[in-house]
């Protein structure tokens, strides 16, 4: 099948070398101008990984969706509702109506709280039908050949078929995420779980991380039920299924920007840290569906408002007495 990948950073440039390595014909899109796109060009590589020369590199939006039977978005989460905009100023809002789309981004939409398919739905109409790519696993280890399991989730369940038939391979099971609500917000959510884990690696507390991570999942499973989604998503591969690529790897994004703002050295990281962007997200869900998020809260007081971790995080350990099942 002809793959057509929007974005060339870390998380796009793996997507288009998995697809191609899977035996479909891949096109790899980047904006005009952009680092990795030129650096790709030049050398056929990243930090990460080298790309064979019958990936096709381009910065011709128009061409890459047109030519794609599956598109596959894999950009910023909070750059998506601009992204698709300008999609559907170059005229492909309608173009993607014949695709299968995927989305391969986890976050929430600051400010609004808004899941990513939402933003689609807003922007380009309830035509397209976007099914969302995610699970643990990391760059550096796929590309070692070492195997994992992820999901794709959609509305659409014949189609979940044909994509999970058509990308599914030794090096990557997928499984059928049934509930799409559950596995996106799940998703978004252990980023934020990721940071508070860095933090307690930063303080020395790392003993802490089997606390944070039972009741990570048992506040997030509240909020899903309260939105409408099945609250035992949140056990598997989105959220819970990928708290050890988030919460302990030396490779985790968040999980490294949580110990660095401890640690005193976070400076301009968080810009690849979702996590930052989903707490406050998460933030107005809480209010929003009247759902208490302890540890998403105290995520939020620290990166967004410069509150003290070690006090915070004490403060979050030592609250009041319940039961587990609260």
């Amino acid at each position: 099948m002809r793959v057509s990948v929007l974005g060339c950073g870390r998380w796009g440039t793996f997507h288009a070398w998995y697809a191609n390595r899977i035996g479909h014909e891949v096109t790899l899109w980047g904006r005009a101008g952009s680092d990795h796109l030129a650096q790709l060009r030049e050398t056929r590589s990243n930090e990460f990984l080298s790309l064979p020369e019958s990936i096709c590199l381009t910065d011709d939006l128009m061409e890459a969706v047109q030519t794609a039977e599956i598109v596959i978005i894999s950009i910023h989460a909070q750059a998506l509702r601009s992204f698709l905009c300008n999609l559907r100023s170059h005229g492909l809002g309608e173009e993607l109506t014949k695709k299968s789309v995927i989305l391969c981004m986890k976050g929430l939409e600051i400010g609004t709280g808004k899941r990513l398919t939402t933003v689609v739905h807003e922007e380009l109409g309830e035509a397209v039908k976007p099914v969302v790519w995610v699970g643990p696993g990391h760059v550096q280890d796929f590309v070692r050949g070492i195997p994992n399991c992820m999901v794709l989730a959609g509305a659409d369940r014949d189609a979940l078929h044909m994509l999970v038939d058509a990308l599914g391979s030794p090096l990557i099971r997928f499984y059928y995420g049934e509930d799409l609500l559950g596995t996106e917000v799940g998703a978004a959510a252990k980023n934020v779980v990721g940071l508070a884990a860095g933090m307690l690696d930063g303080l020395g507390y790392g003993s802490l991380k089997g606390a944070l991570m039972a009741r990570g999942t048992r506040e997030l499973v509240r909020l899903v039920r309260a939105m409408g989604g099945d609250g035992e998503t949140v056990y598997g591969l989105s959220h819970l299924g990928d708290y050890e690529a988030t919460l302990f790897s030396p490779h985790s994004n968040n999980r490294r920007y949580g110990e660095a703002v401890v640690c005193g050295t976070a400076g301009g990281f968080h810009k690849i840290a979702e996590g930052v962007y989903t707490a406050e997200a998460l933030m107005a869900l809480s209010r929003e569906y009247n759902i208490d998020l302890p540890i998403s809260a105290t995520v939020y007081e620290i990166v967004r408002r410069g509150r003290d971790p070690r006090e915070q995080l004490t403060q979050l350990f030592l609250r009041a007495t319940k039961s587990e099942k609260e």
